[in-house]
Protein backbone atom coordinates (compact mmCIF):
# COMPACT_ATOMS: atom_id res chain seq x y z
CA UNK A 1 0.00 0.00 0.00
CA UNK A 2 1.31 3.33 -1.80
CA UNK A 3 2.13 5.73 1.35
CA UNK A 4 -0.94 8.72 2.30
CA UNK A 5 -0.73 11.65 0.52
CA UNK A 6 0.97 14.21 2.78
CA UNK A 7 -1.01 17.98 2.83
CA UNK A 8 0.38 21.21 4.74
CA UNK A 9 -2.50 23.52 5.08
CA UNK A 10 -2.19 27.23 4.29
CA UNK A 11 -4.62 29.71 5.27
CA UNK A 12 -5.02 32.97 7.98
CA UNK A 13 -8.77 31.40 9.35
CA UNK A 14 -8.08 28.96 11.96
CA UNK A 15 -11.83 27.67 11.60
CA UNK A 16 -10.88 26.94 7.94
CA UNK A 17 -7.76 24.95 8.38
CA UNK A 18 -10.09 22.58 11.50
CA UNK A 19 -12.36 22.49 8.55
CA UNK A 20 -10.06 20.94 5.58
CA UNK A 21 -8.20 19.05 8.34
CA UNK A 22 -11.65 16.77 9.59
CA UNK A 23 -12.26 15.88 6.05
CA UNK A 24 -8.65 15.66 5.05
CA UNK A 25 -7.45 13.15 7.92
CA UNK A 26 -10.93 11.19 7.59
CA UNK A 27 -9.46 9.96 3.88
CA UNK A 28 -7.30 7.21 4.55
CA UNK A 29 -4.92 8.06 1.71
CA UNK A 30 -4.48 11.63 2.69
CA UNK A 31 -2.45 12.92 6.06
CA UNK A 32 -2.26 16.12 7.33
CA UNK A 33 1.43 16.91 8.26
CA UNK A 34 1.33 20.81 9.11
CA UNK A 35 -0.65 23.91 8.92
CA UNK A 36 0.47 27.54 8.66
CA UNK A 37 -1.37 30.48 8.95
CA UNK A 38 0.76 33.08 6.52
CA UNK A 39 2.92 32.60 3.92
CA UNK A 40 6.63 32.67 5.40
CA UNK A 41 5.30 30.18 7.91
CA UNK A 42 3.98 28.13 5.12
CA UNK A 43 7.43 28.07 2.82
CA UNK A 44 9.46 27.07 6.27
CA UNK A 45 7.30 24.37 6.59
CA UNK A 46 7.06 23.28 3.13
CA UNK A 47 11.07 23.26 3.30
CA UNK A 48 10.84 21.11 6.54
CA UNK A 49 8.33 18.84 5.97
CA UNK A 50 8.19 18.36 2.23
CA UNK A 51 4.58 17.59 1.49
CA UNK A 52 3.00 16.23 -1.39
CA UNK A 53 0.51 19.06 -1.52
CA UNK A 54 0.39 22.49 0.13
CA UNK A 55 -3.43 23.86 -0.07
CA UNK A 56 -2.88 27.45 -0.27
CA UNK A 57 -4.30 30.73 0.76
CA UNK A 58 -4.16 34.11 -1.44
CA UNK A 59 -4.40 37.00 1.46
CA UNK A 60 -2.41 36.16 4.25
CA UNK A 61 0.12 38.00 6.36
CA UNK A 62 4.54 38.23 6.59
CA UNK A 63 3.93 36.61 2.86
CA UNK A 64 1.67 36.45 0.59
CA UNK A 65 0.33 33.14 -1.06
CA UNK A 66 1.68 34.17 -4.72
CA UNK A 67 4.94 34.74 -3.68
CA UNK A 68 4.83 31.48 -1.14
CA UNK A 69 3.62 29.47 -3.99
CA UNK A 70 7.04 30.70 -6.21
CA UNK A 71 9.39 30.12 -3.23
CA UNK A 72 8.00 26.64 -2.68
CA UNK A 73 7.64 25.96 -6.56
CA UNK A 74 11.34 27.11 -6.79
CA UNK A 75 13.28 25.29 -3.94
CA UNK A 76 10.80 21.93 -3.80
CA UNK A 77 9.36 21.44 -7.15
CA UNK A 78 7.85 17.71 -6.50
CA UNK A 79 5.51 19.62 -3.94
CA UNK A 80 2.52 20.55 -5.63
CA UNK A 81 0.65 24.06 -4.78
CA UNK A 82 -3.51 24.39 -4.78
CA UNK A 83 -4.18 27.63 -4.60
CA UNK A 84 -7.21 28.88 -2.80
CA UNK A 85 -9.21 31.64 -3.24
CA UNK A 86 -12.90 33.39 -3.51
CA UNK A 87 -12.44 34.67 -7.12
CA UNK A 88 -14.42 37.40 -7.31
CA UNK A 89 -11.53 39.01 -4.45
CA UNK A 90 -8.80 37.76 -5.31
CA UNK A 91 -7.20 39.41 -8.31
CA UNK A 92 -3.62 37.16 -7.55
CA UNK A 93 -4.78 34.00 -9.08
CA UNK A 94 -3.34 34.50 -12.36
CA UNK A 95 -0.13 35.75 -10.84
CA UNK A 96 -0.26 32.12 -8.66
CA UNK A 97 -0.74 29.95 -11.28
CA UNK A 98 2.51 31.61 -13.01
CA UNK A 99 4.10 31.39 -10.30
CA UNK A 100 4.07 27.63 -9.93
CA UNK A 101 0.61 26.39 -8.59
CA UNK A 102 -1.03 23.66 -9.87
CA UNK A 103 -4.17 24.76 -9.92
CA UNK A 104 -6.85 26.67 -7.93
CA UNK A 105 -10.30 25.64 -5.43
CA UNK A 106 -13.04 28.20 -4.79
CA UNK A 107 -12.80 28.34 -0.93
CA UNK A 108 -16.31 26.69 -0.55
CA UNK A 109 -15.47 24.16 -2.56
CA UNK A 110 -17.34 20.70 -1.40
CA UNK A 111 -15.55 18.18 -0.72
CA UNK A 112 -15.96 15.79 -3.09
CA UNK A 113 -13.91 18.18 -5.38
CA UNK A 114 -11.64 19.26 -2.59
CA UNK A 115 -10.61 15.47 -2.30
CA UNK A 116 -10.10 14.68 -5.98
CA UNK A 117 -8.15 17.96 -6.44
CA UNK A 118 -6.08 16.84 -4.27
CA UNK A 119 -5.35 13.52 -5.34
CA UNK A 120 -5.16 14.82 -9.34
CA UNK A 121 -2.22 16.89 -8.27
CA UNK A 122 -0.24 14.61 -5.93
CA UNK A 123 -0.34 12.39 -9.18
CA UNK A 124 0.97 14.98 -10.91
CA UNK A 125 -1.72 16.37 -12.73
CA UNK A 126 -3.22 19.65 -12.89
CA UNK A 127 -6.58 20.77 -11.64
CA UNK A 128 -8.44 22.79 -14.48
CA UNK A 129 -11.77 23.65 -13.61
CA UNK A 130 -12.93 24.91 -17.52
CA UNK A 131 -15.45 27.90 -16.62
CA UNK A 132 -13.94 29.54 -13.86
CA UNK A 133 -10.17 29.05 -15.69
CA UNK A 134 -11.72 30.65 -18.95
CA UNK A 135 -13.21 33.43 -16.91
CA UNK A 136 -10.01 34.13 -14.79
CA UNK A 137 -7.60 33.81 -17.59
CA UNK A 138 -10.40 36.77 -20.37
CA UNK A 139 -10.29 39.05 -17.31
CA UNK A 140 -6.61 38.97 -16.22
CA UNK A 141 -4.82 37.31 -19.48
CA UNK A 142 -7.15 39.44 -21.88
CA UNK A 143 -8.42 41.94 -19.49
CA UNK A 144 -8.56 46.30 -20.29
CA UNK A 145 -4.84 47.68 -20.73
CA UNK A 146 -3.19 44.29 -21.27
CA UNK A 147 0.01 44.57 -23.08
CA UNK A 148 -0.31 43.54 -27.11
CA UNK A 149 1.29 39.93 -26.89
CA UNK A 150 4.79 39.01 -28.25
CA UNK A 151 5.06 36.34 -30.69
CA UNK A 152 5.52 32.88 -29.20
CA UNK A 153 8.29 31.48 -31.15
CA UNK A 154 8.22 28.27 -29.49
CA UNK A 155 5.18 27.16 -30.83
CA UNK A 156 6.58 26.76 -33.71
CA UNK A 157 8.08 23.55 -32.37
CA UNK A 158 5.34 21.80 -32.22
CA UNK A 159 3.90 19.46 -34.59
CA UNK A 160 0.24 20.57 -36.43
CA UNK A 161 -1.12 17.28 -34.79
CA UNK A 162 0.70 18.90 -31.35
CA UNK A 163 -0.88 22.27 -32.07
CA UNK A 164 -3.82 20.59 -32.09
CA UNK A 165 -3.59 18.58 -28.58
CA UNK A 166 -2.22 21.64 -27.39
CA UNK A 167 -5.51 23.65 -28.06
CA UNK A 168 -7.79 21.07 -26.79
CA UNK A 169 -5.53 21.04 -23.27
CA UNK A 170 -6.03 24.88 -23.13
CA UNK A 171 -10.07 23.84 -23.80
CA UNK A 172 -9.54 21.77 -20.26
CA UNK A 173 -10.38 18.81 -22.05
CA UNK A 174 -9.74 15.84 -20.36
CA UNK A 175 -7.12 13.32 -21.96
CA UNK A 176 -10.13 11.16 -22.57
CA UNK A 177 -12.23 13.98 -23.97
CA UNK A 178 -8.95 14.62 -26.77
CA UNK A 179 -9.12 11.49 -27.87
CA UNK A 180 -12.37 11.02 -28.32
CA UNK A 181 -12.06 14.32 -30.67
CA UNK A 182 -9.24 13.30 -32.65
CA UNK A 183 -9.69 10.07 -32.81
CA UNK A 184 -6.18 8.50 -31.11
CA UNK A 185 -5.57 6.05 -28.24
CA UNK A 186 -5.43 8.02 -24.35
CA UNK A 187 -1.73 6.78 -24.59
CA UNK A 188 -0.94 8.36 -27.77
CA UNK A 189 -2.84 11.81 -26.43
CA UNK A 190 -0.68 11.47 -22.86
CA UNK A 191 2.21 11.21 -25.37
CA UNK A 192 1.62 14.19 -27.21
CA UNK A 193 0.62 15.74 -24.13
CA UNK A 194 3.75 15.00 -22.17
CA UNK A 195 6.03 16.81 -25.39
CA UNK A 196 4.22 19.55 -25.73
CA UNK A 197 4.90 20.44 -22.06
CA UNK A 198 8.35 19.65 -22.47
CA UNK A 199 8.44 21.26 -25.60
CA UNK A 200 6.99 24.59 -23.92
CA UNK A 201 9.18 24.10 -21.21
CA UNK A 202 5.73 23.81 -19.57
CA UNK A 203 5.63 21.89 -15.49
CA UNK A 204 1.35 20.85 -15.95
CA UNK A 205 -1.46 21.46 -17.77
CA UNK A 206 -2.78 24.59 -16.08
CA UNK A 207 0.18 26.48 -17.33
CA UNK A 208 -0.19 25.24 -20.77
CA UNK A 209 -3.68 26.34 -20.56
CA UNK A 210 -1.77 29.92 -19.53
CA UNK A 211 0.44 29.82 -22.15
CA UNK A 212 -2.14 29.35 -24.82
CA UNK A 213 -4.45 32.44 -23.72
CA UNK A 214 -1.15 34.95 -23.52
CA UNK A 215 0.21 33.34 -26.71
CA UNK A 216 -3.24 34.11 -28.46
CA UNK A 217 -4.26 30.46 -29.50
CA UNK A 218 -7.15 30.97 -27.12
CA UNK A 219 -9.01 33.91 -26.95
CA UNK A 220 -11.75 34.93 -25.18
CA UNK A 221 -15.06 33.88 -25.86
CA UNK A 222 -13.61 30.66 -27.65
CA UNK A 223 -15.68 27.81 -26.89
Amino acid sequence: MSAPISILLVDDQELLRMGFRMVLDAQPDMRVVGEADNGLAAVQQAQQLQPDVVLMDVRMPELDGVEATRRISAASPATRVLILTTFDLDEYVMAGLRAGASGFLLKDVGPPDLLSAIRAVAAGDAVVAPAVTRRLLDRYVHGEGAPPRPADAALDALTPREHEVFELVARALSNTEIAQRLFLSEATVKTHVARILAKLGLRDRVQAVVRAYESGVIRPGDT
